[in-house]
C-alpha cells in the first residue's frame, strides 16, 4: 500500500505550469472541427509515444489511445479527453486566439486534451502505480447525432483496450478555478432534436378560408407542447421542451403550403425520455388534423443522460478533497446539457466530474469564451492522483 504523501499532489504540477499553458495555448491558437482533428491528434500522440506510452492512432477516426502497464496488478483504468473544437468565430481578442477562422475552442477542449497530457508526463515518469491506466483521446464530442465516443466504441474500444473503469472530465464556469464538482447519478441530460413539418394547403392572404393555414397550426402547436413539460412530467421530474426555431413562407399577402419547426427535448430520465417523444408525437398530430393538416415528425435520439455510478462518483470525491481540500469539492446541480461521455458509461462503470473555469467565465459555446488556464495542474493532478489511486500496489 502506498503511502498517502507518495501519491500525485498538487505541488508536483507547479513546475510544469508554464509547460502546461505553453500546450494549451497551442491548442487554442489551432483548432480543428469534429471529425477534422487530425493535426491535434498528432501532436497529442507524439508526446505520448515520447513518454513511453503504447500509443493507437486512428480509433474511431482521429482517436488516439495510449496505454501503459506497470507491475503485475490486474485492474485497468481509463481517462478520456476530448480534443475538437467548434464552427465559431473568435472574439477574446486573445495573443493566442485562433488562426483559423470560424473555427475555436469555446468549450475547452484545448485545456481537457492539456490536462491529460500533464498527468500523462507525470505518470509515465514517476510510474508510481500498479496495473494499467488507458489514456483516451476522442475526437468528435461536438459532432451531434454521430459522435466521436460512439465512433471509438464502434471501432472495438472496450474489446482492443480492456477497461474496468473510465472517467472524464468537463470545464465549469460559474465555478471557482480548481474547484471539482461531482454527482452520483443522473447528471447532464440526454438531448434529443425533433424536426416537424406541419402540411397544410397555401392560396391568397385575402381568402385564407379557402386554405388550410400551416403558420396557425404551427403556432398553436407551440402553445400546445409547453404543456407537456408541465401537464404531462411530474413536477419531481426534470425536463425541457424547447422550440428553436419556425420558419414558414415568403411573403405577407401568401398562405405557404407549409411550416417547419425544430425542438431541443431535454431529460435525465430514459422513462421520461420516452414519454416526452410519446407525447409531442401525439401532440402534434391532433393538433395538425385539428386544423386539417397533416404533421410529419423527424424525431432525432441524441446523446443519452449522462449517468455516474456511486462508487466511482464517491472514490473521485474522495481523491478530489485529498487532493484540493473539501472547501474545493462540492455537489455539481443538474446539468441540462449533453455530453457523448454517456455512451462510455452505458458500458463501463465510472463518472464524469465538473472543474471550475472561474466565477466569471464566459459560458460554454461563447465567442468569448476562454479555458482558464489555472485550472490546469488541478486537472492534471487530479488525473495522475485518480489513476495511482486506483492502481495503488
Amino acid at each position: 500500500m502506498t503511502l498517502d504523501n507518495d501519491f500525485a499532489r498538487l505541488s508536483d504540477f507547479e513546475p510544469m505550469r508554464a509547460e502546461l499553458t505553453g500546450i494549451r495555448r497551442h491548442l487554442h491558437a489551432n483548432p480543428e472541427l469534429s471529425f477534422e482533428e487530425a493535426e491535434t491528434a498528432r501532436f497529442v500522440a507524439e508526446k505520448l509515444e515520447g513518454w513511453g506510452y503504447e500509443v493507437t492512432r486512428n480509433v474511431g477516426g482521429h482517436g488516439v489511445v495510449a496505454r501503459m502497464t506497470v507491475g503485475p496488478g490486474k485492474k485497468s483504468i481509463a481517462i478520456r479527453a476530448d480534443m475538437d473544437a467548434l464552427p465559431i468565430v473568435e472574439q477574446t481578442g486573445a495573443a493566442y486566439a485562433s488562426k483559423s477562422p470560424g473555427k475555436m475552442h469555446a468549450c475547452g477542449h484545448d485545456g481537457h486534451t492539456t490536462m491529460l497530457l500533464g498527468a500523462a508526463e507525470y505518470l509515465a515518469r514517476t510510474r508510481r502505480f500498479n496495473g494499467t491506466v488507458n489514456l483516451i483521446f476522442q475526437p468528435a464530442e461536438e459532432a451531434g447525432a454521430v459522435s466521436g465516443a460512439q465512433a471509438m466504441i464502434k471501432d472495438g474500444l472496450f474489446e482492443r483496450f480492456p477497461i474496468d473503469v473510465i472517467f472524464g472530465l468537463h470545464n465549469h464556469p460559474g465555478a471557482e478555478e480548481g474547484a471539482f464538482l461531482l454527482r452520483s447519478g443522473p447528471m447532464m441530460a440526454a438531448a434529443d432534436t425533433v424536426e416537424i413539418t406541419i402540411t397544410g394547403k397555401g392560396g391568397h392572404a385575402s381568402r385564407p378560408h379557402l386554405t388550410i393555414d400551416p403558420v396557425v397550426v404551427a403556432c398553436n402547436l407551440v402553445v400546445s407542447l409547453q404543456t407537456i413539460v408541465s401537464r404531462s412530467i411530474d413536477p419531481t421530474q426534470t425536463a425541457v421542451v424547447t422550440v428553436g426555431s419556425i420558419h414558414a413562407g415568403e411573403a405577407s399577402n401568401v398562405i405557404p403550403e407549409s411550416a417547419r419547426m425544430a425542438l431541443s427535448v431535454r431529460s435525465f430520465d430514459p422513462k421520461i425520455r420516452e414519454l416526452l417523444e410519446t407525447r409531442i408525437r401525439k401532440l402534434t398530430h391532433a393538433v395538425a388534423e385539428g386544423y386539417g393538416a397533416s404533421a410529419d415528425i423527424d424525431y432525432i435520439h441524441g446523446y443519452p443522460v449522462v449517468v455516474n455510478s456511486q462508487e466511482e462518483t464517491e472514490f473521485a470525491r474522495m481523491v478530489a478533497e485529498e487532493l484540493v481540500g473539501a472547501d474545493k469539492v462540492s455537489t455539481c446541480n443538474l446539468i441540462p446539457g449533453s455530453e457523448d461521455f454517456s455512451y462510455f458509461l452505458e458500458h463501463r462503470p465510472g463518472s464524469f466530474l465538473r472543474l471550475g473555469n472561474g466565477i466569471n467565465s464566459a459560458v460554454l459555446h461563447s465567442a468569448k469564451y476562454d479555458f482558464a488556464d489555472e485550472s490546469l495542474t488541478a486537472g492534471a493532478a487530479m488525473w495522475a492522483r485518480l489513476t495511482e489511486r486506483y492502481l495503488d500496489a
